[in-house]
């Protein structure tokens, strides 16, 4: 799961609070960097929720950064794997800030062939919860994804490719349909065991001219579970 968060905020709470989540977060984050070892999952395609599920007992803390046409400029993520089967995440907008609430259930985890379903962007601002219905086919180097998406009462087409170069570096596309969503190419590096960094470039549907930016760097651990292989 790796969704890209659209929902427009509505009111901002009192800078205090804000400062305080911030800190808890980078605590945790400070945490995770220096306590041993940890174990880094694929977030992911940039925009799109994916049908792989967070593997149990793994928490993966991120930063968000992406252009206001995007979303939220600065987010943090929380995602964790609370069965092999299902996960939750959480995302806390900085500026202007709102939580934001993700859930996933897989229904096939037989790979090559994948099959969840789940909410997306169930936000305080407002934004009802999204449901989603997501299908994949997964071998080593290549990963498709397809599936639809509820939004505002209407159903949009969610698509995407993933081709891992090696366990370090994929090369990824997406789309989402609907005016307000884009296409994106992305890369995703793994440089060591516990942390990613996902650059990626959004060309906007309604016009395909207007690009903007966006990049995710991720820190994950295993709390807890047996270890995946």
């Amino acid at each position: 799961m790796n969704p890209n968060l659209n929902s427009v905020t509505l009111a901002t709470p009192r800078r205090s609070r804000l400062t305080f989540e911030i800190f808890g977060v980078c605590a945790i984050a400070v945490c995770i960097i220096f306590s041993g070892e940890a174990f880094a999952t694929t977030k992911g395609l940039s925009q799109i929720v994916t049908p792989d599920i967070q593997p149990l007992g793994d928490l993966s803390l991120s930063f968000q950064w992406q252009s206001e046409q995007i979303g939220n400029p600065y987010e943090f993520q929380a995602e964790l794997g609370l069965t092999k089967f299902f996960e939750v995440a959480v995302f806390q907008g900085i500026k202007p800030a709102e939580t934001i609430f993700a859930t996933e259930l897989s229904l096939i985890q037989k790979e090559p062939y994948l099959l969840s379903t789940g909410f997306a962007n169930w936000s305080t601002s407002g934004q009802a919860p999204q449901p989603y219905l997501l299908g994949g086919y997964y071998t080593e180097h290549h990963k498709l994804i397809a599936g639809i998406q509820a939004v505002d009462n209407h159903i949009q087409a969610v698509l995407g490719y993933a081709y891992d170069i090696t366990k370090q570096y994929r090369v990824q596309v997406d789309f989402q349909s609907g005016r307000s969503n884009f296409f994106t190419l992305g890369v995703t590096w793994t440089p060591n065991d516990f942390v990613q960094i996902n650059p990626a470039i959004y060309f906007s549907n309604e016009r395909p001219g207007n690009v903007s930016g966006y990049v995710v760097l991720t820190f994950t651990k295993h709390l807890f579970g047996p270890k995946d292989p």
